[in-house]
């Protein structure tokens, strides 16, 4: 299969994502003003910018004034990509683009809270009304949060995915899923959820008679990646564990509100999941870009926990950004590591230069058995038709991800 993040297609002319006023809404979706769409609509103009317009100028002066400077200065040439984010640290032109970049990021989500936020007694109102008395939701008040998660605001979010701000709280949740169109910028679709399609695109092609009838995701969050797989395979039963109860909240009421009601949400440590599921409960294992939130330890725990989870034939996928291998220019991996360094992703690069073959193998997993594939976000044309035919490369937030699994 192609890989998506090497096309030599050249990008389209930049025209910009779609109006925020285009993306799907439902049943606790969060009511946006005006001025707040006009926000959310110039981050996402601003983020496609950087992408499309600034990002090549970092790479023009790389190699024109990065590069040969390290050279002239050490008599070699940049050999890591830490030695290139150092060396790129002294440029103006990777400074201006990340500084910009941050600080989209920072404004993304103090629009975004400030949207769930100002709402947020009708906003959980409406989502207990919807959910109350549901068995679908399982939440445990006890659960102690890792410290490789509650000491870490991911992507700049206040608190994460998990603090809650009242009782039944929908708040992040509510956040996490209305805003994230400022990094999105339409490439994920309709409802976010692109890239669920796209694995289920992949599945189906790949493993056509495969059939599950018990699914579980971990790290789930609101159902973005998930929902799709529900819809895809409606006599399964999917289950979304994750560790924040604001998501999961959140997670079920958007689902019941959109119609999808084969969905289970329950909080817990994907770690140890042996006191709530019973060896070979599943089908199908799936994370989607949740690997590189996770610590080296929590990690092997995960795919460990996997691998005793899965039935016979069963198969296990995760879905991310690409590892850093040896054919990978520098330049794109110090750029990819941005998120390590500036935007609260602390195990982002351990992650991407980690031998994940080796650690599924590590895990129990069949090395002859492992699975490797690419999936491209899936979008609704005729309401983004600009993103739909995107292909600009911003080494970390085009929709276009690596997947490896493997076959139990």
């Amino acid at each position: 299969m192609a890989d998506p993040q090497r096309s030599n297609h050249p990008a389209p002319e930049y025209d910009g994502p779609p109006d925020y006023r285009v993306i799907g809404r439902h049943g606790v979706f969060p009511e946006t003003s005006h001025d707040e769409i006009e926000r959310i609509n110039f981050l996402a103009q601003m983020n496609r910018h950087l992408a499309a317009r600034v990002v090549p100028g970092v790479k023009a002066a790389y190699e024109a004034r990065v590069a040969p400077k390290f050279a002239a200065a050490h008599g070699r040439p940049i050999a890591t990509r830490h030695e290139a984010r150092k060396a790129m640290l002294e440029d103006p032109a990777f400074c201006t683009w990340s500084a910009l970049r941050r600080m989209t990021m920072e404004q993304r989500q103090q629009a975004g809270r400030w949207t769930a936020i100002r709402q947020r007694e009708e906003l959980n109102a409406r989502g207990k009304a919807l959910i109350e008395g549901d068995d679908r939701l399982v939440l445990n008040p006890a659960l102690e949060i890792p410290r490789y998660v509650s000491a870490v605001d991911h992507h700049c979010m206040p608190g994460s995915y998990h603090i809650e701000y009242a009782p039944d709280d929908f708040t992040n949740g509510a956040n996490y899923d209305h805003a994230g169109f400022v990094t999105t910028g339409g490439l994920l679709g309709k409802y976010s959820d692109g890239g669920g399609h796209a694995v289920v695109q992949w599945v189906k092609k790949n493993l056509p008679d495969f059939a599950p009838k018990k699914i579980l995701e971990f790290g789930g969050t609101v159902g973005h990646s998930s929902l799709p797989l529900a819809q895809a395979f409606p006599d399964a039963e999917l289950t979304i564990v994750d560790l924040g109860a604001p998501v999961l909240r959140y997670g079920l009421a958007r689902a019941k509100s959109l119609g999808i009601n084969n969905v289970r949400f329950v909080q817990a440590s994907a770690e140890n999941l042996k006191d709530i599921f019973e060896d070979a409960s599943f089908d199908w294992v799936q994370t989607t870009m949740f690997l590189h939130e996770l610590s080296t330890r929590a990690l092997r725990n995960i795919f460990a926990e996997s691998h005793r989870l899965l039935r016979p034939g069963g198969i296990v996928l995760h879905v991310e950004q690409p590892q850093y291998a040896p054919d990978m220019p520098l330049f794109e991996q110090a750029m990819r590591d941005w998120d390590a360094f500036y935007n609260n992703e602390p195990f982002w690069s351990r992650m991407h230069e980690m031998d994940l073959d080796a650690e599924m193998e590590r895990a129990g997993f069949d090395r002859s058995k492992i699975i490797h594939g690419g999936v491209y976000g899936v979008v609704d044309r005729e309401i983004f038709p600009d993103a739909a035919e995107d292909n600009t490369e911003d080494y970390g937030r085009k929709a276009a991800w690596h997947v490896i699994g493997a076959v139990a």
